[in-house]
């Protein structure tokens, strides 16, 4: 009994010391820039450059960086770190950044154990079209490079305008039904009351014409089972 509480226990050590492990090696961080791969902004706007990261080790002065890459090479363009989870990231200043007013890190909260190093681009230019890499690094991984994940912005002279024709149609369609049903239901609940208050009224008719001829002293009237009066 005891081997086997033993040999149980070594199981369920082996087996946490393994997810610790998997954990270490493919979740540790993970960087995302959200699910749209292109973003498109209009000549002269603002755009934000979203980028989160997770861990599920937890994480001490974790550093980040925007880069932009160019012809195959990469330009730093922005950056900073976090001190820990209850911390909003701090910007480098960099003297060899392009240019810091044009960059602007948004007050965002985190989430989630979601830590959210996105950047805002100010009156994005034709010239600023292009891929982005947020890079992260955690001190307290053991492996050595950055995670990262890449993102490509459009700036165009005009937003395509989305034709939603379909989907009004869609939902005129679903909403045209949804109203049918309603319709139906409510017309079936008022038949249903007219016919009950209809056969109420006929069975009070019914009752009251009993009780008339009773007392008008009909067959089997009340009238009828008077005993004669004494001479």
């Amino acid at each position: 009994m005891a081997g086997g509480a033993r040999g149980a226990s070594c199981w369920l050590g082996a087996a946490a010391l393994m997810g610790l492990h998997f954990c270490s090696l493919s979740l540790a961080l993970e960087v995302s820039v959200g699910k749209a791969a292109i973003i498109y902004v209009k000549n002269g706007s603002d755009v934000l450059l979203p980028c989160t990261f997770t861990t599920c080790i937890g994480f001490e002065n974790a550093l980040f960086s925007w880069t932009r890459i160019v012809s195959g090479n990469y330009t730093e363009i922005y950056g900073g770190s976090i001190k820990n989870k209850d911390s909003k990231p701090v910007p480098s200043t960099k003297p060899d950044y392009e240019d810091l007013d044009k960059y602007e890190m948004p007050d965002a909260t985190h989430k989630d154990r979601e830590y959210n190093i996105s950047i805002l681009i100010h009156f994005a230019e034709f010239s600023d079209s292009g891929k982005y890499n947020c890079f992260v690094k955690n001190p307290k991984e053991k492996s050595t490079g950055k995670h990262n994940a890449t993102i490509t912005l459009k700036v165009v002279v005009e937003l395509e305008k989305v034709d939603n024709t379909l989907t009004m149609i869609i939902l005129a369609v679903v909403g045209g039904v949804i109203g049918l049903l309603i319709l139906v239901m409510v017309t079936k609940k008022l038949t249903l009351f007219i016919l009950k208050k209809t056969r109420e009224k006929k069975e009070c008719l019914v009752s009251s014409s009993a009780n008339d001829n009773t007392e008008n002293g009909l067959a089997g009237s009340k009238a009828e089972q008077k005993s004669a009066p004494k001479a």
